[in-house]
């Protein structure tokens, strides 16, 4: 059992549930099929949590802002772990410098540890987003021939 942080326990079934019930939400092919399960999900915990209706309705834009974009990248983008692992791994590098001597060099640190993971997205293998997933966000391209015209 587990303190649901409002003074009360929760059981370690209602986690599994809670998280099963949520997952379906993610789980849909497209935009279009995700609103349905989130409405559903809303409405099955607010017949135990009344005040968790209005909290849904006022998030879901936000939450699923994420299928605004090419289902090839839905995985990347609805959740934080890549923001929490650079944390992580600035707090890891700070801890073995200790104390900074000015500002700059804790700018200096952040930036290494950034431009590092920058680099390690940019390869082809681990790429973050590829270039070819990142073509489908827009209709043409750069490379598409131009009319010009004379302002006469």
């Amino acid at each position: 059992m587990s303190d649901d942080g409002n003074g009360g326990v929760r059981e370690p079934t209602a986690d599994l549930h809670l998280s099963r019930l949520f997952r379906t939400i993610f789980a849909q092919p497209d935009a279009d099929a995700v609103a349905a399960p989130w409405d559903h999900v809303r409405d099955e915990l607010t017949v135990r949590f009344p005040k968790i209706g209005p909290l849904m309705d006022d998030v879901k834009t936000e939450v699923l802002a994420f299928t605004a974009f090419p289902r090839s990248h839905w995985t990347k983008i609805w959740s934080n772990h890549p923001i929490e692992r650079l944390n992580r791994e600035i707090k890891r590098r700070a801890r073995v410098v200790g104390i900074f001597p000015n500002a700059a060099a804790v700018i200096r640190l952040v930036g290494a540890v950034l431009a590092d993971a920058h680099d390690e997205w940019q390869v082809a293998d681990r790429r973050y987003l590829s270039e070819a997933s990142m073509a489908l966000l827009y209709k043409t391209s750069d490379t598409d021939t131009a009319a010009i015209t004379s302002g006469a």
